[in-house]
């Protein structure tokens, strides 16, 4: 026989509510609990830590300013650095898939604040006495400016892990530039051979891809430093002193040793999530070069024997339930559908992005959400790359030679010294004969050793 939990009673503008005895929450969220149940994935933990640190800097404001007794503003500050540790984080329960502007979260953490300052202060669990979670936690503030800034928080904090992850990655592939630099082979384009590179050149090619891509992030991240928090219901500031959005910044920045600023046009960024839109769009720019950075190092370690074989990955785990021996380029593969993920959460940040309407954008869960989501991910499977395979790349150099040796791309080094007419002679008597250009070139004398070796080191010498 079950027996039910134990519950107290609260309420809320609808009336009565049941909510379980030993939740932190209230009423309001206990109707969200009931009211979203979509995907069973709960709001991302960190955007409800970073309006965690939102509502520590409100509450420091309006102590500075006189609006909240000294006692209150601790209870509440300590009350969030309690959330902050993590050790409340099952008492956010409400799915992602909510009402539009976030106000299930931000009251969900209002309610969890109030007990929790009110218990410091000797109070009872859900009496809203005598911190209340609108009058006093939520003081000057307002879900519409509330949980985009705090979900700008929780971004900026993961861009800032990915642009380190990027650093990694680009330290990594540098390396084995580093270690490739002389070892010629074929280059390719359209899938086929093309004039030589070196090993090296590639893999160059791949670190500076890495770093620009952690420079764009970079850049486009310093637009989520502009916070419309203070802003309340249409970004007016209405309710609140003049002094309050300054105020806000100056502690959420001590808190934080961030550079956040208070917005330039708080009705602007009350409505505008373009901000969301920028930086995802730089995580799928980076997703987009990381695709094809992984899409490469397959295709060079295909094989082992009857592909290209240039380079080995190294292995991870056995490729084949089946095929013995069988390794895959495993890493590579999920490195690739994190890539395409991250293309698709941008896909719906843009178009969430884009359907706001009057002052308020009423998709901001999906934004915050996604664009989160795509940093961590792309986060985890940069490092991932880095050290689980980049590192332990090795060069078959033997196969780079072979392949440069009946490469179709060597004609054209010798076009300058040979002409095109007799150069296009030699490539048809070594595909008749199944002899080398050089072969063919040394034996009739056309070219010494010397020289020929000189134009294929001429070939991938930088002409900047």
């Amino acid at each position: 026989m079950t027996t039910t939990p134990p519950t107290r009673t609260e309420h809320d503008s609808l009336g009565p509510r049941n909510v379980p005895a030993d939740a932190l929450y209230g009423a309001q969220t206990s109707r969200s609990i009931e009211n979203f149940r979509l995907s069973g994935a709960p709001m991302p933990i960190e955007i409800i830590h970073g309006m965690a640190l939102l509502k520590l800097a409100c509450a420091r404001a309006n102590e500075k300013l006189g609006l909240l007794p000294a006692d209150k503003a601790t209870a509440i500050a300590d009350a969030c650095r309690a959330v902050l540790s993590g050790a409340h984080d099952r008492e956010f329960p409400i799915d992602l898939y909510q009402a539009g502007s976030g106000t299930s979260s931000h009251m969900n953490l209002n309610e969890v604040l109030a007990n929790l300052a009110n218990e410091a202060l000797g109070g009872a669990r859900g009496a809203k006495a005598p911190v209340h979670p609108n009058d006093d936690v939520n003081m000057g503030q307002s879900t519409n400016n509330c949980f985009p800034s705090g979900a700008k928080v929780a971004v900026l904090g993961q861009t800032l892990l990915l642009v380190d992850s990027l650093a990694l990655l680009e330290k990594a592939l540098r390396a084995k530039a580093a270690e490739f630099a002389g070892l010629l082979k074929a280059g390719r384009t359209h899938l086929q051979d093309a004039v030589p590179v070196t090993l090296g050149q590639e893999f160059a090619a791949y670190a500076r891809a890495a770093a620009l891509a952690a420079e764009r992030i970079r850049a486009a991240s310093a637009r989520l430093q502009e916070l419309g928090a203070g802003g309340n219901a249409v970004g007016t500031g209405i309710n609140t002193q003049p002094e309050f959005r300054a105020e806000i910044m100056a502690a959420l920045n001590a808190e934080t040793d961030g550079a956040f600023r208070v917005a330039e046009d708080g009705i602007h960024l009350t409505q505008f999530m373009t901000d969301f839109a920028h930086v995802s769009a730089a995580f799928r720019s980076a997703a987009l070069d990381l695709q094809q950075i992984a899409n490469n190092l397959r295709l060079l370690a295909s094989g082992p024997f009857t592909g290209i074989g240039e380079i080995r990955l190294p292995p991870v785990e056995p490729g084949s339930s089946i095929m013995p021996g069988k390794i895959n380029p495993s890493i590579c593969e999920a490195v690739n559908m994190v890539c395409m993920q991250v293309q698709g959460l941008d896909h719906a940040v843009a178009l969430a992005c884009g359907a706001g309407q009057l002052e308020l954008n009423t998709h901001m869960p999906l934004i915050g959400a996604n664009a989160l989501q795509a940093a961590k991910l792309l986060s985890a499977a940069v490092r991932a790359l880095a050290e689980k395979c980049v590192a332990g790349i090795s060069a078959d150099a033997d196969a780079c030679r072979r392949h440069l040796a009946r490469s179709a791309g060597l004609p054209t080094l010798l076009n300058p010294r040979l002409g095109y007419d007799r150069v296009a002679q030699l490539v048809q008597e070594a595909l008749a004969s199944g002899q080398t250009l050089r072969e063919l070139a040394l034996a009739k004398k056309l070219l010494t050793a010397a020289e020929y070796d000189a134009l294929l080191a001429s070939a991938t010498a930088p002409n900047l």
